[in-house]
């Protein structure tokens, strides 16, 4: 554990809690993609398979079940809560989702670090990570209606992201032989997917102007 792991962690829970007020409280889900929400669920869920398997630390328990628990919740929120499910934008929210699913498996199949099944899995959960944002930044394109805790949801899983390749640099040159490609290579795709948002976003705090993606 280093600072920039805890921070990495400290932020990707904030993200997930904007975004549970916004649900819980507000009892809206305006402008979150279901179908990001559903990938991420399936990211979690294969992910942490080993919770079962193996002990770490009870840190790293904890936020394995919060994540679960945190990612399943709110697509049951979108889907089942009435008055929550009827602010969903359904119409917009039309990404096809499900073809991700399908490349990441065979490509956790063929390029992986050990031929095991928790392996393979927690290999496809990070190439499914990786582009389980598009159709939540496909939806805020399509919409241009990003409210402040929408906004502040996907900058803090950019920032989650861009503080965990702090992380890895930092332990590449602290650990001996430090070195996991697969998942530099599949964080690096996930956090230049945040660029166009990061440059938005910061064109909006600058010119204190409402957050909105170009068509």
């Amino acid at each position: 554990m280093n600072i920039f792991r805890l921070a990495g962690d400290m932020t990707h829970l904030a993200s997930v809690l904007v975004l549970l007020l916004k649900i819980h409280t507000i009892k809206s889900c305006a402008g979150v993609s279901l179908r990001t929400q559903e990938l991420y669920a399936i990211v979690f869920a294969t992910r942490y398979l080993d919770i079962f398997t193996s002990f770490v630390s009870v840190y790293n328990t904890f936020m394995k079940l919060v994540f679960l628990g945190s990612s399943f919740s709110i697509v049951w929120y979108m889907r089942y809560h009435k008055a929550v499910h009827r602010t969903y934008d359904r119409e917009q929210d039309t990404f096809r989702h499900w073809f991700l699913v399908l490349p990441c498996l065979v490509l956790a199949l063929l390029i992986h670090e050990k031929f095991t099944f928790l392996e393979v899995l927690w290999t496809f959960s990070l190439y499914l990570e990786a582009v389980a944002i598009l159709p939540q930044l496909v939806l805020l394109q399509r919409t241009r209606n990003i409210d402040n805790l929408t906004g502040q949801y996907i900058l803090l899983l950019g920032g989650y992201r861009g503080l965990y390749i702090l992380n890895w640099i930092y332990r590449y040159f602290t650990e001996p032989h430090f070195v996991h490609w697969i998942t530099w290579i599949a964080g690096l795709v996930q956090t230049l997917l945040y660029a166009d948002f990061f440059y938005y976003y910061f064109l909006s705090w600058k010119n204190n102007k409402k957050l909105q993606l170009p068509a």
